[in-house]
């Protein structure tokens, strides 16, 4: 059977009629070229990912300047994504109510000086409170720019300004471990968050000119909903981070684990009930968006987890620099920068999920591939190719799986699904490196040149494993396959195409 929608072919409300929805109260839309969009969107969007992974290639650095424990190392990376998925609905919220640009603005702002204070710590505790600091600013730059996006480009002209979109998320992730790399051989650690100060200028200042203010429905702010995701997801993080420090039997992981169980549940039950939730639990009723959001917790959780234990092996084990390590994993992390936006435009004739089981399923065997190859007497020419095939398969999940999870959101929900996306693929990422990480001390590994290896294996096959398990539950997406019937575009439309998407399931 098919199902036919228009996917925001026309803004949700006019200006001028008080509805206090779309762009602006009572003043006009204002538009700017496709180009200057992208760059005021993406910019801020390529800052934030490129924070993910940045600090990749400073953990060993880190370990040997501040002393740093193997779970301080996982905190200086949690402490942003649990920062980030504990509040980027909060922001969402807010931003329909007191406006989209303006909170993606307070994001920027956020982020940038964060990111100061980041450069000027001195030890693990100062790092890891300002790493949860920035967090709290990409969690209103993330799925607002992408909102933003949506909302100022063309139906007909969409997809292709997602997969570039995506490309710039996959350079983010690319050029992280490069810049890091780079940064920390040329200068000194600090300076990875030092260069996202002028950054953060100059995307304030794009906003401002590019991106008309936007709003949402004003609902009532979901503090009780907030607390109880928040809470909920630092204690199953923690406990799994604790696990074979305290032991798994001990009662502070226990207790955590529990704790942070029970309160993820009494959050579901508050958000069924809540007048004004957090997180509107109507839009799992699309099969679309619930299958793509899981896709993109299970995408995260295997391909980040294993990341952080591979660009490490490549320090610790085969006693590559920084820089080097950048460079030797540069053919995985490049690759997404090329393929997404080609994804971004044949998703339409091809479908989402064609593309999407893909790139899982390259990701996943890539990772198979690598865990034979985990030894310190390989050559370096040996990792080339699976690198080559897992980047191939991050480049095909990005733009496809976001597509997905907007394709039948009414305008009025772009925001709060891309942020509902947003926040589970960040759960993914903490919990892939938590659990990796759990799984590399439980199999005896150290931050050692001759004991790495015994914990990057099963830490590595771990993520394998999962990824390709999502791919088998990406079987059950919409095909999401585009057909195109023209029509006359009117002046009420803003130039807008009438575009109807007939999705074949």
């Amino acid at each position: 059977m098919s199902t036919t929608f228009e996917a925001a072919a026309r803004p949700p409300a006019r200006a001028g009629r008080g509805s206090g929805r779309g762009f602006g109260r009572g003043a006009a839309r204002r538009t700017s070229p496709l180009w200057l969009v992208l760059i005021a969107t993406a910019l801020p969007m390529f800052m934030a990912t490129l924070d993910n992974l940045v600090m990749t290639n400073a953990l060993p650095v880190l370990h040997a300047e501040f002393g740093a424990s193997v779970e301080e190392l996982q905190w200086f990376m949690n402490a942003y994504t649990l920062a980030f998925a504990s509040t980027i609905l909060m922001a969402v919220a807010l931003g329909d109510r007191f406006g989209r640009r303006t909170l993606f603005l307070i994001g920027i702002i956020v982020f940038t000086l964060s990111s100061a204070f980041a450069a000027l710590a001195t030890d693990p505790g100062q790092l890891i409170t300002a790493r949860a600091l920035q967090g709290f600013g990409a969690a209103a730059i993330m799925p607002l720019s992408l909102t933003l996006l949506a909302g100022n480009v063309p139906l007909a002209r969409r997809p292709l300004a997602i997969g570039i979109w995506g490309g710039v998320a996959g350079l983010g992730v690319a050029t992280g471990p490069l810049v890091g790399g780079a940064v920390i051989e040329g200068w000194a650690w600090q300076a990875i968050f030092w260069i996202n100060v002028p950054v953060g200028v100059v995307s304030i200042a794009l906003a401002l000119l590019a991106l008309p203010n936007s709003f949402g429905a004003r609902l009532r702010a979901d503090i009780v909903g907030l607390a109880l995701s928040g809470l909920g997801l630092l204690g199953l993080v923690y406990g799994i981070v604790r696990g074979n420090e305290a032991g798994w039997d001990s009662i502070e992981v226990l207790g955590a684990l529990m704790a942070g169980g029970v309160l993820l549940v009494a959050f579901v039950l508050w958000e069924w009930r809540a007048s004004s939730p957090l997180l509107p639990l109507r839009l799992f009723r699309d099969r679309s968006f619930t299958i793509a959001n899981v896709v993109g917790i299970g995408f995260s959780f295997g391909a980040f987890g294993s990341v952080f234990i591979l660009i490490q092996f490549l320090q610790v084990v085969q006693g590559s620099t920084p820089l080097e390590a950048a460079w030797q994993t540069s053919p995985w992390t490049l690759a997404p920068m090329v393929v997404a936006p080609l994804a971004g435009l044949i998703a339409p004739r091809v479908g989402t999920r064609a593309l999407i089981v893909a790139g899982l399923t390259f990701l996943g065997v890539a990772l198979f591939w690598l865990t034979t190859l985990l030894d310190p007497g390989t050559a370096y020419s040996a990792y080339v190719a699976p690198f080559i095939v897992a980047g191939v398969g991050m480049g095909l999940v990005f733009a496809p799986s976001s597509t997905a999870v907007l394709a039948t959101m009414a305008p009025d929900d772009h925001a709060k699904a891309s942020g509902t996306n947003s926040m589970l693929r960040e759960v993914g990422v903490a919990l892939g490196i938590a659990v990796s990480t759990a799984v590399f001390t439980g199999a005896g590994g150290e931050l050692t040149p001759t004991e790495y290896s015994a914990g990057a294996e099963p830490a590595v096959l771990v993520g394998a494993a999962v990824l390709i398990a999502t791919a088998l539950v990406a079987l059950l997406l919409p095909t999401g396959r585009a057909t195109a019937t023209a029509s006359a575009p009117t002046p009420a439309d803003d130039a807008v195409s009438d575009l109807e998407l007939a999705e074949v399931r």
